[in-house]
């Protein structure tokens, strides 16, 4: 016990000398700073890590810059900042501000200090807003609470701020969540990490862009820790990708839109032609209908004066026939008539082999026509595919119309086109039948006007009409099928000229549609025939907007700091916790110091 009071008296003498050491230790520091301060001191470079804490919606609530100064040479410093108090984290050092500028003495190495800001905005504006099962609310009513989540982070140019920081800085967005409160969570555009027993979203802000942030998942009792932001100089080097296989690549489909852009010029001058065909048919169809409705319409005058040679005929031998003892001063008479009648023959006979050449040469213009539409059909499923395809569907739409009205028309010419070939056949024979009739009477007429005076050529004359008589019964019959046939052939011809029109105005439709398509299709070609090199000067460009290698950093405090070296932002919102969590925990016993339990010995 004796020796342990001798030990504290030991101690007791040391600690009273101790003051006086450490007053002369002191003097001869404030000498030497003393001698210091009166020197010019010189700052190397600087920077600066601003610090601020957010509100859980994104409000700034507090913010305070720690400036790190490389001194050169010891002496008196001078820095540049509007702060509302400052702090050393170097020495014992006072630190004094005047006019926004911070004066201190400092020796060589770093020199670290706080300044407060009460005022200054951040670069960025930051919203934080937070959805349960898809209802806004409040962090404050979150916490605690069941149910998906939703979290929503928008962020934009602050334009009270310098945009450099803006312009070149890009944010990194962390949020922690814990694995027993967060399941299925989704960031469609964030990296979901592992992170220990819990997950890291993390998002990335490029320069320049202004973003909005999405974080989902399904949550048990809602706790958030504090959101980390971080702003960070986008300062690194982009070198440019070997590009040399994906510009092959654009090579090839620049080669394959000229090929495309080539058939459709070739469409396009095929669909030309067609259309200038069928207008072509369209005219010789007009020719051939105005030629089929004017023989229709002369039908019944040719049935009608055919009606009128045969009642003539048979009045004619039914009168020589019973002739006795007639007077044969008339028969000159009868011989002009029967000349009369011959000639009008023959220029029917006439009409109807012009008609007959004019329809040959018409029919003949229609049939190539129709013989040169496909007869190919096409399938639903694969006009239903051709609507679905890539093409452009008013060009199709146009297609398919007059592939429909081309069919039309191929198919009602197919019904009628027998009728159209026994017209010809039908023409021949009445023209033929005609002209024999014609060349009868004519012989006839001939033989009584040389014979007037000659009773046997009465006599033959009598058994000639009554010969034509009977076989022209033969031939009326037949002109009244014939002209029937061409009252049908004229009906029927309506409907497939009404389809030539139809297919005439589909092709012109089709042909504008094929010329819009290929002035597409030439501008596309146009615009990507020098695609590789437009794509790798697309690429120089949205490297050079992300590259800022080339970025000197500037002063966040204030723009009359040089040497500055760099400048980061490092911010974080306040924690949502439920109220059981943010209870006080019991109180812990203060651990007692040195000196407390150096005074408790003597107790």
């Amino acid at each position: 016990m004796r020796r342990m009071r001798t030990i504290l008296f030991a101690l007791l003498a040391g600690i009273l000398v101790l003051p006086s050491f450490l007053t002369t230790t002191s003097a001869n520091d404030s000498k030497q700073k003393e001698a210091t301060s009166e020197k010019e001191g010189e700052i190397a470079s600087k920077d600066e890590v601003v610090y601020a804490t957010l509100s859980a919606t994104g409000e700034r609530q507090e913010i305070y810059v720690v400036n790190t100064l490389e001194v050169k040479r010891e002496g008196k410093v001078v820095d540049y900042g509007s702060y509302s108090s400052l702090k050393n984290l170097t020495d014992l050092a006072n630190l004094e501000q005047m006019d926004q500028r911070v004066h201190f003495t400092a020796s060589e190495g770093k020199f670290y200090y706080q300044g407060n800001m009460n005022e200054e905005p951040l670069p960025w504006e930051i919203a934080i807003s937070y959805f349960l099962d898809g209802k806004k609310i409040t962090p404050e009513e979150l916490a605690g609470k069941d149910g998906h989540v939703e979290i929503q982070i928008n962020t934009s140019a602050n334009e009270k701020v310098n945009p450099v920081f803006y312009e070149n800085y890009l944010l990194q967005i962390s949020l922690p969540l814990d694995s027993s409160i967060f399941t299925a969570i989704k960031a469609p555009s964030g990296m979901i990490a592992n992170a220990g027993k819990n997950k890291q979203v993390t998002f990335t802000v490029m320069p320049e862009k202004a973003e909005e942030l999405v974080v989902e998942a399904d949550v048990v009792d809602f706790e958030l820790a504090g959101i980390d932001i971080t702003g960070v100089p986008s300062s690194i080097s982009i070198d440019l990708p070997d590009v040399d296989e994906m510009t092959g690549e654009m090579k090839t489909l620049a080669d394959a839109i000229a090929d495309v852009n080539k058939g459709v010029a070739e469409l396009n001058n095929g669909v030309s032609q067609l259309n200038s065909g069928v207008g072509d048919l369209r005219a010789g169809s007009v020719q051939y209908k105005n030629g089929i409705t004017d023989l229709d319409q002369a039908s019944s005058a040719l049935v009608n004066g055919s009606k009128d040679i045969e009642k003539a005929l048979e009045t004619m031998s039914h009168s020589l026939g019973n002739a006795e003892g007639i007077d044969v001063s008339g028969i000159g008479q009868l011989a002009e008539g029967l000349t009369t009648i011959a000639n009008g023959l023959g220029e029917t006979t006439e009409g109807l082999a012009t008609l007959k050449q004019n329809y040959k040469h018409a029919y003949r213009a229609l049939d190539q026509a129709m013989t040169a539409i496909p007869s190919y059909d096409m399938t639903d499923e694969q006009l239903e595919a051709l609507k679905k395809s890539n093409a452009n569907q008013e060009v199709v739409g146009k297609l398919i119309e007059t592939y429909i009205a081309a069919r039309t028309a191929k198919a009602t010419y197919t019904e009628v086109k027998q009728g159209f070939d026994a017209v010809d056949a039908t023409l021949q024979n009445v023209i033929g039948a005609l002209t024999e009739m014609r060349n009868h009477l004519a012989t006839m007429a001939k033989g009584l006007a040389s014979s007037e005076e000659d009773m046997d050529g009465f006599a033959q004359l009598q058994q000639g009409i009554s010969a034509l008589s009977a076989s022209y019964k033969a031939f009326h019959s037949g002109i009244v099928d014939y002209t029937d046939g061409v009252s049908q052939l004229s009906s029927s011809y309506e409907g497939l000229h009404d389809g030539i029109v139809e297919l005439s105005g589909g092709t012109e439709d089709l042909e504008k549609g094929v010329s819009e398509l290929h002035d597409g299709t030439n501008k596309l070609h146009e615009s990507t025939s020098d695609l590789p090199n437009q794509m790798t000067t697309e690429i120089d460009q949205m490297i050079s907007t992300y590259d800022k290698s080339d970025f000197d950093a500037v002063s966040f405090v204030s723009a009359e700091n040089e040497k500055v070296n760099s400048v980061q932002f490092v911010l974080k919102t306040e924690s949502i916790k439920s109220e059981e969590s943010e209870k006080p925990s019991e109180p812990v016993e203060e651990k007692k110091g040195f000196w407390a339990r150096l005074i408790d010995l003597f107790k």
